[in-house]
């Protein structure tokens, strides 16, 4: 059974159920037709055994003017072709039986003095067991004896072993066509999962973009299953291809990790090795050797800082916030000197959001210091990216329900492909390896995002080509009832 297909068990089950079902109505209806034929019988039996008992005495056990051809009709009329009387000790005082029942055919007379006088049928054998035989016994009821009527059963035995061997004949045939039909119907019916199987085996193959055809109602069992694997396989997919970007980020990130980490190292390696090979005369010399070690060893300590910051964020960033209620109207205005030292000819306004208005309250449960480096990020990438003497918009306040501080500038702005990877880290527009002394290594804006996200908020981007850039921090107010 292991080895045979789901269509051949599901044949042999149903082959097996109807054979059963078949044999049990077979023998009910035969049981029934029994039944009835015996009834019937015992009701002639105890008709005519009543009728005799009536009459004045027995005949004699031999009489010559009975007639075979007047006994023989009446007897099958009755339908008791042998009847026998017994006086009170059990012997036999007369009978009749037809002429075309052999006497080694009857009963045996010490059998018939076994059958109760109370009227019960009783099955008796013949005497050369040829037959059976169906016997009913009545008390006389002029003279005192006992009148016994029997039947042979061959008729009857005759009739049940007929319908019982057209019952196995039609029983077969009817098995053996509906299996036949069963097999078809079977193979149709699970034709979708073939199909089914089909489809695993592509995707199995490597082809995730499979799914599995509409082969049947969504209400039926089929297309519950096609819609449950179609969902399914387009979990896997999404997830292959989230696990394929994933490795494929992992491997940009190790690869830019790995750049960054050495341009600095090669500077200071570079300048010990001046001075190992006393390349370095002059104390001025070494003077300028040292700042350059200082400075790319600061480089290399702020970047790996940054990567620390970003694995805590990334594995738990809650308990990376020292939360405390404050106001983002604090770290605007100190957003705007921030802008205004780096480039005094920079116009810098701060405003409302949108620019709509004066600067508005924006409460907020947060990390000061945290927050701090996230808009110094934003106030560092608008002074870095746009030219000198730009101008920058600080806009602070409430906004459906949700407190923001947005750094907006009239730079020249980003296209959509790069808005799309900006905070990614690591991400520059220029993807050039050249570039000045303390420029940024790309994960200003991935920090930014990653410490806002943490509070429960976000970073936003409204950008366009030629259109300026618009930084958004957004953040939950506090649970406090605040309401802008």
């Amino acid at each position: 059974m292991r080895q045979l297909s789901l269509r051949a068990r599901l044949l042999l089950l149903t082959a097996g159920l109807l054979l059963a079902g078949l044999t049990l109505i077979g023998a009910l209806v035969s049981d029934q037709l029994e039944r009835f034929q015996l009834d019937r019988l015992d009701g002639q039996l105890r008709s005519m055994t009543e009728l005799i008992s009536l009459a004045a005495g027995p005949p004699p056990a031999a009489n010559p003017a009975v007639r075979p051809d007047l006994v023989d009709p009446a007897l099958e009329l009755f339908g008791t072709p042998y009847v026998v009387y017994l006086d009170a000790s059990g012997a036999v005082t007369g009978g009749l039986h037809s002429s075309r029942v052999a006497g080694a055919a009857l009963p045996p007379l010490d059998a018939l003095r076994t059958v109760p006088a109370d009227g019960t049928a009783v099955d008796l054998d013949a005497a050369d067991g040829s037959q059976r035989w169906r016997a009913v016994a009545r008390p006389a009821v002029r003279w005192a004896g006992t009148v016994v009527s029997a039947a042979p059963l061959a008729e009857a035995d005759a009739t049940i072993a007929q319908l019982r061997t057209s019952s196995l004949v039609t029983g077969a045939a009817l098995l053996v066509v509906l299996t036949a039909a069963g097999w078809f119907a079977l193979g149709r019916g699970l034709r979708p999962l073939r199909r089914i199987e089909h489809t695993a085996a592509a995707i199995a193959g490597g082809d995730l973009t499979r799914r599995v055809p509409v082969l049947a109602s969504p209400g039926t069992e089929i297309g519950h299953l096609a819609t449950s694997l179609n969902t399914m396989l387009g979990h896997l997919e999404r997830a292959f291809a989230d696990r394929a970007a994933s490795e494929a980020r992992m491997r940009t990130f190790v690869s830019d990790v790995s750049h960054e980490l050495r341009t600095p190292l090669f500077g200071i390696k570079g300048s010990t090795e001046l001075y190992r090979m006393g390349a370095l005369a002059g104390p001025s010399d070494v003077d300028e050797a040292m700042r350059r070690i200082d400075r790319e060893a600061t480089r290399l300590t702020a970047l790996t800082e940054d990567l620390l910051l970003l694995a805590q964020l990334d594995e738990a960033p809650e308990e990376q916030l020292d939360r405390a209620p404050m106001d983002l109207r604090t770290l605007a205005g100190d957003a705007r000197q921030d802008l205004r030292a780096l480039d005094p000819g920079r116009p810098v306004s701060l405003t409302g959001p949108g620019g709509a208005g004066p600067p508005g309250p924006a409460p907020v449960d947060a990390d000061e210091a945290r927050l701090r480096q996230v808009v110094t990020n934003l106030v560092g990438n608008a002074a870095a990216h746009t030219p000198a003497g730009t101008r920058v918009r600080i806009g602070v306040g409430t906004v459906d329900g949700r407190a923001v501080l947005e750094v907006a500038d009239e730079g020249p702005g980003m296209a959509a492909e790069q808005a799309s990877r900006v905070f990614n880290r690591f991400y520059r527009a220029d993807r050039s390896r050249t570039r000045t002394p303390g420029a940024d290594a790309g994960l200003g804006l991935a920090i930014a995002r990653s410490l806002a996200r943490a509070h429960g908020g976000d970073v936003e981007l409204e950008t366009a080509a030629g259109e300026g850039a618009c930084f958004r921090l957004v953040l939950p107010l506090p649970d406090t009832g605040f309401t802008a």
